[in-house]
């Protein structure tokens, strides 16, 4: 990857990008409003309400979270799916149809009845709908990240790609408030009964409205005139083939870089929930009251993050998170473990202050490291793929951990472990702070031409 070079696009904005990052993050929200609400559920009422009762109520714990981890699994297929369609008719397409489908998924799971009305077909419809649900995630997020990333400032891409990364939170902040607002309303009987239904069927009204934000806005030039391109020298669309074929260095960088960022995420945000309750003894009306303060601020760093990444590089904002990711188990579950409100506070907005520097520049740095006919695939693809093997089973193995060693430093010692693998993933990469995206583009055409180059050479030769 060649040095960044400024482009003619480096100093200002082109107009209606506020608008273009108000419809990415629009959906992201909506996206994230669900993820959060359903690993919550997961924590508080799944485990009792779809599976099974025994002895333990870790049993239906860990039930619940093996089945969160299940739509981790149709993420990648969707997002290779959406991502070759986007790449070839257009991101904003795509991301409607993924908005629609999540949104219908997650209000039928709140019409689901439980395990005591019919049975195993309880957990089975809801692993169904579970499916769907993660297939359409899998296109959502490369085609939010790409809708701003081509239309911003080279110079700039850090801060406004981050923008949709901070839907993350704000979706989290909509559905916590959803829940606390049940939870300290209702009684627990209640609350287990109907109540956790209500905010699910809420996310109908947020996707509507995630909906009609992204009918405003199109395609950014770039990629119009990558598809131009495409149609005129009668290209054939090969999506993760080519990716894989020309750019698996940089998918293997792109997998790589999410361990900390992901894992870490989802033991401060899904599995500390059930920490709080377990180990801590703190109810459903504390544990949310603290993770809305932990959000809010979360909202705000993740921009101030991928701002910082364009003054300072992606790589040392994003190494400097990944190194911190190792020591944070070490200290933030003993201050959990104080049961002071503030303490507990302090350690999950520390985790995801952590975190933001992981995922703040990602966006950024994916965008610069990929083509633009084949972007969205290879987004989707690095971005989809790490969670099978981090993030979706972070709570089900920091649970296990728990409940054999009965100690958290067993999860500490996992998250040094997701810490080392994305230290060696970025600290392999380039830097690409500033890049143009025309630049990468005509990059990447070379490498592609001296490859085909060299297979015909090496045929010619075996001929």
């Amino acid at each position: 990857m060649s040095t960044a070079h400024p482009s003619p696009r480096a100093s200002t904005a082109p107009a209606g990008l506020k608008r273009v990052v108000a419809a990415a993050m629009a959906g992201t929200v909506a996206e994230w409003y669900e993820f959060f609400l359903y690993g919550t559920a997961s924590a508080l009422v799944f485990g009792q309400l779809f599976f099974r009762q025994t002895d333990s109520p870790i049993d239906g714990i860990i039930a619940a979270f093996a089945l969160y981890a299940v739509g981790f699994l149709a993420r990648p297929l969707g997002g290779l799916v959406f991502g070759h369609y986007g790449d070839k008719f257009g991101r904003k397409r795509l991301l409607q149809l993924s908005l629609v489908v999540v949104g219908i998924t997650t209000f039928l799971m709140g019409c689901l009845p439980g395990f005591d009305s019919i049975g195993y077909a309880a957990p089975i419809l809801l692993v169904l709908l579970r499916l769907i649900q993660g297939f359409a995630f899998g296109g959502e997020w490369g085609g939010a990240i790409l809708l701003v990333s081509e239309h911003c400032p080279d110079n700039r891409r850090g801060f406004w790609a981050s923008w949709p990364q901070a839907g993350v939170p704000a979706g989290n902040l909509l559905a916590t408030v959803a829940l606390l607002a049940l939870s300290s309303t209702l009684s627990e009987e209640q609350f287990l009964a109907w109540g956790w239904r209500v905010a699910f069927w809420l996310s109908a009204l947020v996707v509507l409205i995630g909906y009609w934000i992204r009918t405003s806005v199109d395609d950014a030039p770039i990629f119009k005139q990558a598809q131009a391109r495409q149609a005129q020298h009668k290209v054939q669309q090969l999506g993760v083939v080519e990716v894989l074929r020309h750019h698996w260095r940089s998918v293997l960088v792109g997998i790589g870089a999410r361990f900390a960022e992901n894992i870490l995420y989802y033991t401060v945000v899904t599995f500390s929930i059930t920490y709080l309750k377990l180990v801590v003894h703190k109810d459903t009306s504390q544990i949310l009251l603290l993770m809305f303060g932990a959000h809010l601020l979360h909202f705000f760093l993740i921009p101030l993050m991928g701002y910082l990444s364009d003054l300072v590089g992606r790589k040392p904002v994003y190494l400097t998170g990944a190194v911190l990711t190792a020591f944070w188990g070490f200290v933030g579950f003993p201050m959990m473990d104080t049961g002071n409100n503030w303490l507990i506070m302090a350690a999950i907005t520390l985790g995801l202050a952590i975190e933001s520097m992981t995922y703040a520049p990602y966006s950024a740095l994916m965008a610069e490291m990929f083509p633009t006919h084949v972007r969205y695939t290879a987004l989707s693809l690095c971005y989809q793929v790490a969670p099978i093997f981090a993030g979706s089973l972070a709570p089900l193995i920091a649970i296990t951990l728990l409940n054999k060693y009965n100690s958290s430093t067993p999860i500490a010692w996992y998250l040094v472990g997701a810490a080392a693998i994305s230290i060696v993933a970025v600290g392999l990469t380039r830097e690409t702070r500033g890049k143009s995206l025309h630049l990468v583009d005509a990059e990447s055409a070379e490498r592609v031409a001296a490859s085909t180059d060299t297979a015909s050479a090496r045929g010619n030769s075996l001929a």
